[in-house]
């Protein structure tokens, strides 16, 4: 960290491309002499992906930033493959009309889903299941960040089978588009889980409200860990989970809350406070 003024953590964007800009302003935000890590969700329902994306590309071809794909992210490659349909509350129409479409879209399916902001840190989409270690999900996310920047070819095997909510927990024996699948859900879509990674899909609330029988949040089951945690995609949360482990991030920008950017030296929070765009 020596080598810049501050580093910062960003939650989920969601394409608001002004209240990026607005948080930046309020950091005194630097090229020269800091950097942010983004947390994923660069696009989807904000009123202004493309300029989103554009901008987060240029800063990380600056040395400024660096990113992790999250599942908006990763439906936006889908989109572009004909994997699937736009969804209707995806404001991202723009970006395929882009003159520079491909372009765009070629850097982001470069982008990790996994990265080490610092010697302590740790930083995911979603987050990291309780049976894995630090070191075993680098490997795997290795290996889904090789399949997507794979060629176009195999870019395009891939994509479609991302898209199966079965419920499974994880084994070493998995191969194949099964495992690819299950590493991409545990990074860029995971909230609750059992104890051997069993994902649950269908809640999104807060930590008051209910849970299905036998689920926890991924980070409430007892791991230890040698790095803590960052982590955005679960905006009823509110950035609010901060632990010796696990930090959350996505603060619901998108939907009224705030930006929230995480400093690193001294794990202070700035905010800049958000109207809802959906």
């Amino acid at each position: 960290m020596a080598q810049f003024r501050h580093q910062y953590v960003i939650g989920d964007l969601q394409g608001c491309y002004g209240d990026l800009l607005a948080l930046l302003k309020r950091l005194d935000f630097d090229v020269r002499q800091d950097k942010v890590w983004f947390a994923g969700d660069i696009v989807a329902r904000g009123d202004d992906s493309l300029g989103t994306l554009r901008f987060v590309k240029e800063l990380c071809e600056q040395g400024a930033a660096e990113m992790v794909l999250g599942n908006h992210d990763i439906n936006l490659l889908a989109v572009w493959r004909g994997a699937i349909k736009i969804k209707k509350k995806d404001r991202t129409q723009p970006i395929f009309d882009a003159p520079d479409c491909d372009k765009l879209l070629n850097w982001l399916r470069h982008q990790p889903v996994m990265l080490f902001p610092t010697a302590d840190t740790v930083l995911v989409h979603a987050g990291i299941p309780p049976n894995w270690s630090i070191e075993a999900a680098h490997r795997r996310a290795l290996e889904l960040q090789t399949q997507l920047q794979s060629s176009l070819w195999q870019l395009d095997r891939l994509l479609p089978e991302l898209y199966s909510s079965a419920v499974a927990g994880w084994s070493d024996s998995l191969t194949g588009y099964q495992r690819i699948r299950m590493i991409c859900n545990y990074f860029t879509r995971m909230r609750l889980c059992q104890a051997d990674g069993t994902l649950e899909f269908s809640f999104k609330s807060s930590l008051d409200d209910t849970m299905p029988t036998g689920f926890r949040p991924w980070f409430e089951w007892q791991v230890a860990r040698e790095r803590k945690i960052l982590f955005g995609h679960w905006a009823a949360l509110k950035a609010r989970v901060d632990t010796d482990d696990v930090r959350a991030t996505d603060a619901g920008c998108v939907w009224g809350g705030n930006l929230m950017a995480y400093r690193l030296e001294d794990e202070k929070v700035i905010c800049h406070s958000c109207k809802p765009k959906q």
